[in-house]
């Protein structure tokens, strides 16, 4: 079968800069920092003091009381965003063949609160709730989402930690791409904004035990110490071009390349060379039919911690050669932290509206890099530049790498 165009028709977000795609690029383009001091738990005891939290969400104006009590705050966002990409881009599921329209919505970790709080009442001799497991099993995003709107096509969770949400849109421009859909919902989610999740990614000293918003997360500064956790959701319609086009729907871009690959190198850190990110990226591009020079901005996983940002550097440098020093780098998790699964939905989502504005914003609270960390990553203010071809990359636990490349859509 010949590969068919894919494109972009709706996006929706849930994060902390505002619970819509226009709210949170408006923050991004303003340089608004969303970390603050956790509320969602007394953080007395513990290093860690910060995270960007969403606020003001009401999962009941998405779905009623009932439906909401029966699921977690990760699917609860997932739905959220959902329906305002569904919205924007006018899909009416009566007028679609179910079978052709599927969702692949990721968690890297599911519900860690839902795990605590049953746990707590198995020590006390208490009831577990029925719906704990149903509740807490990361591919209830996906679920909900089908159960939401009656998408009955190709329905699955892509866990691989923080790569979860490129990966899941990767694998639905394939699905699409080959023949398998005509329309995907694709992206990421996470709510692991609670004791067990803050305690464990500071036993890894993941985070950042900064106490100061503006200078907790500094991706590629070289006073960074950690990332900030974030949470919230990106969820994106993806839809094969005729089929968008015979229904009368905007289109907003064209995905046109998905690299992924693993470091097979070790269980946390990326491997030292950069080679498995790079060769994301290079794969990328050659599904793209393009080369280094034709990409203008690369939205990087850029967690602001120290072996991350050095070896995705190192990785930019292994895909791109003498031309990293002319791409455009930035870091969206140095104003959102960093959304775990739910990074590369939300990642993605300014990858569109980069290309649509023409702005690459700022890395804010980044302000000087070290020796080797000498790319682009757009410190002190954002810029105007016009973008063809944006690339977002995520990389897992684990090892796994995942690059998305999007184009301005041209007929």
């Amino acid at each position: 079968m010949e590969a068919r165009r894919v494109v972009v028709t709706g996006m929706g977000a849930v994060t902390p800069l505002g619970n819509d795609v226009e709210s949170f690029w408006n923050g991004l383009v303003e340089g608004k920092v969303a970390i603050d001091p956790i509320t969602r738990f007394d953080t007395t005891d513990y290093k860690v003091k910060l995270a960007a939290e969403v606020k003001d969400f009401d999962p009941t104006k998405y779905m009623d009381f009932k439906t909401a009590k029966r699921m977690e705050l990760f699917s609860q966002f997932a739905v959220a965003a959902a329906c305002e990409a569904v919205e924007q881009s006018g899909l009416d599921m009566e007028k679609e063949d179910p079978y052709r329209v599927g969702v692949i919505v990721s968690s890297g970790v599911g519900s860690m609160q839902a795990t605590e709080r049953e746990h707590q009442k198995l020590l006390e001799g208490k009831k577990v709730n029925p719906f704990y497991i149903p509740m807490m099993i990361s591919n209830m995003a996906s679920a909900n989402i089908s159960i939401k709107f009656g998408m009955k096509g190709k329905n699955i969770d892509i866990v691989t930690a923080c790569a979860s949400g490129s990966h899941s849109i990767g694998d639905a421009f394939k699905t699409i791409k080959y023949g398998d859909a005509d329309v995907m919902l694709a992206g990421g989610c996470e709510a692991a904004v609670c004791p067990l999740g803050v305690a464990g990614f500071t036993s890894l000293t993941a985070l950042s035990t900064s106490e100061d918003p503006s200078k907790a997360s500094r991706p590629f500064d070289k006073d960074r110490d950690g990332f900030v956790i974030g949470e919230g959701s990106g969820v994106v319609v993806l839809e094969e071009l005729e089929h968008a086009k015979a229904r009368g729907a905007k289109i907003l871009a064209e995905v046109v390349g998905y690299g992924a690959t693993n470091d097979a190198y070790h269980i946390t850190s990326p491997a030292e060379d950069g080679s498995g990110a790079g060769m994301a990226m290079k794969i990328a591009m050659k599904e793209a039919g393009i080369e280094p020079k034709d990409v203008d901005y690369i939205n990087a996983h850029g967690t602001s911690t120290h072996h991350n940002d050095l070896f995705e550097t190192r990785a930019i440098k292994f895909a791109f050669g003498d031309e990293a020093k002319n791409v455009a780098i930035n870091s969206t998790k140095s104003m959102i932290g960093h959304l775990l699964g739910g990074a590369g939905g939300v990642e993605f989502i300014v990858m569109v509206k980069a290309i649509e504005n023409s702005y690459v914003h700022v890395t804010a609270g980044s302000v000087e890099s070290e020796e080797e960390l000498d790319l682009d990553y757009t410190f002190g203010e954002g810029k105007k530049k016009d973008i063809t071809y944006a690339m977002s990359n995520n990389l897992g636990f684990g090892g796994h790498n995942a690059t998305v490349v999007v184009k301005k859509y041209e007929e």
